[in-house]
């Protein structure tokens, strides 16, 4: 037996309805910025030059639609405990400007520190802080989760602690 014939290449209107059906099966899963989708269709082969047509195509339907990712994703962020600092870097990393984020991570200071308070509460429950250094760890998580070190701050220190950790007067 012999090898198998080269593939033809498919006609342009044949290969842009292949990428838009891949496209459109990775937005049923979740949405995606327009950076990552085209990150993730050249990843597969597609020419550069066909997946931006299929893009633009999917932006002009209204099935791409960065507006919506951003909603959803800092919803979603947010409900999961994840301050703005966080959220606004992996935004950035999805290929979005921080003019297109600030919008959706305009929040109340009052509705962030709820925010924070509750990421704490459910990782330290209502355990008293006993030292420094269980106050140094308590600070790095709710930083890693993404909340403004001011906040955390202010926090930390309207927590009851044991006169131990109250600095000398």
């Amino acid at each position: 037996m012999g090898d198998p014939a080269p593939a033809e290449p498919l006609p342009a209107g044949a290969l842009r309805d292949e990428i838009q059906s891949r496209a459109l099966k990775l937005l049923t899963t979740r949405e995606h910025s327009r950076l990552e989708l085209a990150r993730k269709l050249r990843q597969r082969g597609y020419p550069a030059a066909e997946v931006e047509t299929v893009l633009d195509a999917l932006v002009t339907n209204d099935l791409l639609s960065e507006e919506r990712l951003m909603a959803a994703y800092v919803a979603e962020r947010l409900g999961k405990g994840f301050g703005p600092v966080r959220i606004r870097f992996e935004l950035r990393e999805k290929g979005l400007s921080d003019e297109q984020i600030q919008p959706y991570l305009d929040q109340e200071e009052a509705s962030l520190v709820e925010s924070l308070r509750l990421a704490y509460r459910k990782r330290f429950g209502d355990e008293p802080i006993s030292d420094r250094r269980e106050l140094a760890k308590r600070s790095r998580f709710l930083e890693y989760r993404g909340f403004p070190s001011h906040l955390i701050a202010r926090f930390l220190t309207s927590i009851q602690s044991p006169p131990s950790m109250q600095s000398p007067q």
